[in-house]
């Protein structure tokens, strides 16, 4: 949806450059585009029809400002009021009560919901700081309980057991006793899901919510699902009080219309978004911010978040530190360095949050390439003795044979990441007595040339 929807917003501004005023007429041939863009998007229509609506009624007759030009001041709106149809701001989860607060996770079989489980586990301890309690109510699809405690474990939270020939109600009261009892602040509730929704399991669930009287019934779905996800938001509406709405596979190669449709039918925030399979990967949902890469302006407060908390400020201070006082810069630190792009989720992950403007140059980049480059290059330096990391004027003829050998590369490549290398040190050695500052400022170009690349910064395999 964001790169279908930019292109034609962005025609479309270049074609009305120029024009003092939003007219009827222009307003039109703004609006047909936005629609298709819609529509292709797997937006519902009734959502597309009140969207068209609400941006035709702010458009018309609007004075552009200053140096705006019509189609700036559209997109303008069309921002506005995709951030409103998403839900404006960001909504945040309600456990003002009675210690444990009970979550209950509601959705269809493959949505995700065992996954999102543990990952909002894992974001209620490491950003509430709240102690957590997961249980598995899901007594059908085999080995769900044990998904559970694998993922709980993963994201340092604690489970509760639970056996398949239990009844969902007795394992989420016995539960919700053991919470209480051990003094734990949350208690999340993984429910059974069902290929396609039915009678039975809608009771279940509804049993469920009665027994437990969650603070949170949060609803489940594919961001990939497209029109099945209104249907199904449509139903669980009905069946139960939903208080928010938790869209996965938000990184997926998808059309993206479930991000604009389950707001409105579901009838309540959407609360969170997982962008990465990665423990760590939901994002409490930010409707104006994804408005923002919607359309093309990336998400520069995410990137900004990502790097804060994959950068790890005492090893840059070390390195730095090492540097000024004349230390080498050796393989290990700049396998730290590949680590650091990595925690920030890689290139891929980087480029996503960036304007469409700052990417444009990279769209003939192959990112897939480029970041299989960087596990090879990680992989030659694991394959490494710590003394040859540190030392790598050891690595002669017959070294490299071997190092090539273990990551399982020709000896070329264990060559050209040396010559990479070297080209790094060189810059350090430049940099020696510069600050801190001055260092990190130079290091975003860190990475040269790539794997068979030329000399030069950048990342591997991007362009120039």
């Amino acid at each position: 949806m964001a790169s279908n929807l930019t292109d034609r917003l962005s025609r479309l501004v270049k074609t009305m450059r120029g024009q003092a005023r939003i007219t009827e007429s222009n307003v039109q041939d703004m609006l047909r585009e936005v629609r298709m863009a819609l529509l292709e998007a797997d937006v519902a229509l009734p959502v597309v029809r009140d969207f068209i609506a609400r941006v035709k009624d702010k458009a018309l007759g609007t004075e552009v400002a200053g140096s705006l030009n019509p189609g700036q001041a559209l997109v303008g709106i069309v921002h506005k009021e995709l951030a409103a149809t998403m839900g404006e701001g960001v909504s945040d989860l309600n456990l003002a009560a009675q210690p444990p607060a009970v979550i209950l996770m509601a959705g269809l079989q493959g949505a995700g919901k065992t996954t999102t489980t543990a990952k909002l586990a894992r974001h209620l301890i490491t950003r509430r700081k709240k102690k957590v309690l997961t249980v598995s109510a899901d007594v059908y699809r085999p080995a769900a309980i044990e998904q559970l405690k694998t993922v709980t474990a993963q994201a340092g939270a604690e489970w509760f057991p639970s056996q398949p020939t239990d009844r969902p109600r007795d394992i989420a009261l016995a539960a919700l006793d053991h919470a209480r009892r051990h003094y734990f602040d949350v208690l999340l509730v993984d429910t059974a899901g069902r290929l396609a929704i039915d009678e039975a399991m809608m009771a279940e669930i509804r049993e469920l919510h009665a027994a437990l009287d969650p603070v949170e019934t949060l609803f489940v779905v594919d961001a990939m699902q497209g029109q099945d996800a209104v249907n199904t938001a449509r139903a669980f509406r009905e069946a139960l009080p939903l208080t928010g709405v938790v869209l996965t596979k938000l990184d997926g190669d998808s059309r993206g219309g479930a991000a604009l449709s389950v707001r409105q039918v579901a009838g309540a925030p959407i609360k969170f978004a997982g962008v990465s399979e990665k423990i760590d990967g939901l994002e409490v949902f930010d409707a104006e911010r994804h408005a923002g890469r919607v359309l093309g302006m990336g998400d520069i407060v995410a990137l900004v978040e990502e790097v804060q908390k994959g950068v790890d400020l005492a090893s840059a201070q070390k390195l730095a530190e090492k540097v000024k006082s004349g230390g080498g810069f050796d393989l290990e630190d700049f396998l730290a360095q590949i680590s650091q792009m990595k925690k920030m989720g890689g290139l891929s992950g980087l480029m996503d949050k960036l304007p469409s403007q700052l990417t444009a140059k990279a769209q003939g980049a192959d990112l897939g390439k480029a970041e299989r480059d960087v596990r090879r290059m990680e992989g030659i330096i694991h394959s490494m003795t710590p003394l040859e990391r540190r030392k790598p004027e050891l690595l002669k003829a017959s070294r490299k044979r071997r190092i090539a050998a273990g990551a399982g590369v020709p000896v070329q490549e264990v060559n050209r990441l040396l010559n990479q290398f070297e080209q790094m040190q060189g810059m350090m050695k430049k940099m020696k007595g510069g600050g801190l500052m001055k260092m990190m400022k130079r290091m975003g170009g860190g990475f040269g040339g790539g794997m068979g690349g030329g000399p030069g910064g950048g990342f591997p395999g991007l362009p120039r």
